[in-house]
């Protein structure tokens, strides 16, 4: 198995400190897996690039830093996908709220099947009260407008694809399939909720792990501006989906 592990990144100064970048190298630096290290950066404007270029880059082989205009989290790890030479793709958040080790939960299970998606279930550990309404709001909607099925948690950003799979679905995304214009941060939600209504319509076999997950409080996620992007978002999957622009 060789694996390219993607890591988006925008104005990530504070993780840098926490030494998030620091876990990731040491992980995968001896482990013949891990072919390479992708760092998508999404435009920073603070000294992101420059502490990863004259720190990371030189201490750790595997890591390569890919530049980017700023188009959010999501054309990040489709950057990503498209660039990476691995049989097998992991997405991490930088911010390592599933600890890099709960890979090996995903990689048991990649042999079956060509997704595996970190799951929180209904669980979001330390989260603040109102982001966990906002959760479970979320899952609402979806359910209601695009379904799929029994998978419960498309969110957590801790996920495996078979790469040449994951290069098939992009290539059919509608919404995430278009330049945006982006202010300020964007987790882009809705990228996760239709790669997987993608990849379910096509029938691609998924797999959903329980993986342990810890609220981290960051600059770069904003409630309500992301829960309204993300319902904007579903809708559009939902119009398009009546369009039949998914066949």
């Amino acid at each position: 198995m060789k694996i390219s592990l993607i890591v988006p990144c925008y104005n990530e100064e504070l993780n840098l400190q926490k030494g998030t970048l620091d876990k990731i190298g040491n992980y995968t630096k001896d482990d013949q897996r891990f072919l390479e290290v992708l760092i998508v950066d999404d435009g920073s404007v603070d000294k992101t690039k420059k502490i990863i270029k004259k720190k990371y880059l030189p201490l750790f082989s595997k890591f390569k830093l890919i530049e980017t205009s700023h188009q959010g989290k999501a054309s990040a790890v489709i950057t990503g996908i498209k660039e990476a030479k691995g049989e097998f793709i992991v997405f991490s958040d930088f911010d390592l709220a599933t600890p890099i080790e709960e890979i090996e939960k995903l990689v048991k299970q990649a042999e079956n099947y060509s997704i595996v998606i970190g799951s929180r279930n209904s669980q979001r550990e330390g989260a603040p009260l109102v982001r966990k309404i906002m959760a479970r709001g979320f899952i609402f909607i979806r359910n209601f407008l695009v379904g799929l099925g029994k998978i419960k948690d498309t969110q957590c950003g801790f996920k495996l694809f078979e790469r040449k799979s994951a290069l098939k679905i992009i290539k059919k995304l509608i919404v995430f399939n278009q330049k945006r214009k982006i202010k300020d941060s964007s987790v882009s939600a809705g990228f996760d909720l239709e790669f997987l209504f993608v990849a379910q319509k096509f029938g691609f076999k998924i797999k959903e792990v329980p993986v342990i997950w810890h609220h981290v409080e960051t600059k770069n996620v904003n409630f309500l501006k992301d829960s309204f992007e993300a319902l904007i978002d579903i809708i559009k999957i939902k119009l398009a989906d009546i369009q039949g622009k998914y066949k």
